[in-house]
């Protein structure tokens, strides 16, 4: 049987000093049929001369986004796939050989599916070991995934595929006019929930959203990303994204800005009553920031709303 055509996307920013690896890793696949989309999104680093260390090469192309933000790079690499799969790689992560093998047996097997990723591991800086600090639940945040030893449809949204490991049917993709570029990172800001979003139109529309294992991918921790200040900034745009995502969707209320103030509150108590265990209270204080970041944005949009003439 004919392999189905996927087009691998590497969207980068700035991250020339990984970008090689993550090319590389992608070029080494053992599937037959694929193509390299390597999205430049405006890149004022040596990006460009990384990857023309690769060219020419028959499945590489190079492309150039000027317009800032990741979902403008996402969606620019789809504008020019020709595969009928599109798998996303973040330029700081490293495929396993066998990442589209498993992908494109997955889609097979599952004609339902719309969306399918992997499971994601950690590779730390070379000499660096964890922190003591850093829970289980926080690695999260760095980027791990798994969700145990078998293909399986998701059902709850919140288990979405990591953005770093997601792949997408083009036909999918197209329908609901690509990633929405009023989510996602746009240069230093941590802005996130794409993925979230498109996952939720999914399963909305009915589709199969799958966790493939298989489908394997290590991602770099950048040794910036080993400390605090990086957590808790990454749950204050945590926050932000969540509630932009709900404003975007119309499912923002009053209602909401109470329990997310609940929820401080109750991040707040647990930071102290865990006061012994580093690593258990700094994963409450990082939480209990995320849900304030939720609240401040929250507030602007609900102090911007159009008022109702008397």
């Amino acid at each position: 049987m004919t392999q189905p055509l996927i087009s691998a996307i590497i969207c980068t920013h700035n991250r020339a000093s990984y970008l090689g690896a993550a090319i590389a890793s992608v070029l080494g696949q053992t599937y037959g049929a694929f193509e390299l989309i390597v999205v430049d999104n405006a890149s004022t680093d040596d990006t460009r001369a990384v990857v023309d260390t690769f060219l020419p090469h028959p499945r590489l192309i190079y492309a150039y986004e000027s317009t800032l933000g990741l979902s403008a790079a996402r969606n620019r690499g789809a504008a020019i796939a020709r595969g009928s799969i599109l798998a996303y790689l973040d330029d700081d992560a490293e495929a396993s050989p066998h990442w589209l093998t498993a992908l494109a047996a997955a889609f097979a097997a599952y004609p339902q599916a719309a969306i399918a990723g992997g499971a994601v591991s950690l590779i730390w800086p070379q000499g660096v070991v964890p922190p003591s600090w850093l829970s289980p639940t926080l690695s999260e945040s760095l980027g791990a995934y798994d969700l145990g030893p078998t293909v399986h449809p998701i059902a709850d949204a919140g288990q979405t595929p990591r953005g770093l490991n997601y792949a997408v049917r083009k036909s999918f993709l197209d329908s609901v006019g690509g990633f929405d570029r009023q989510l996602g990172r746009v240069g230093k800001n941590l802005l996130s929930n794409e993925e979230l979003h498109l996952t939720r139109q999914a399963l909305t529309a009915g589709f199969e959203v799958l966790f493939v294992p298989a489908a394997q991918v290590a991602h770099n921790v950048a040794p910036e990303r080993l400390r605090r200040r990086w957590f808790l900034r990454r749950s204050w745009w945590q926050g932000i994204s969540e509630c932009s995502r709900e404003y975007l969707t119309h499912s923002f209320s009053g209602q909401r800005l109470r329990v997310r103030g609940l929820c401080l509150l109750r991040g707040l108590v647990k930071a102290c009553k865990s006061w012994q265990d580093p690593a258990l209270r700094f994963e409450n204080l990082v939480y209990a920031y995320g849900q304030l970041g939720y609240l401040v944005s929250g507030l602007r949009h609900w102090t911007s709303r159009p008022r109702a003439c008397p």
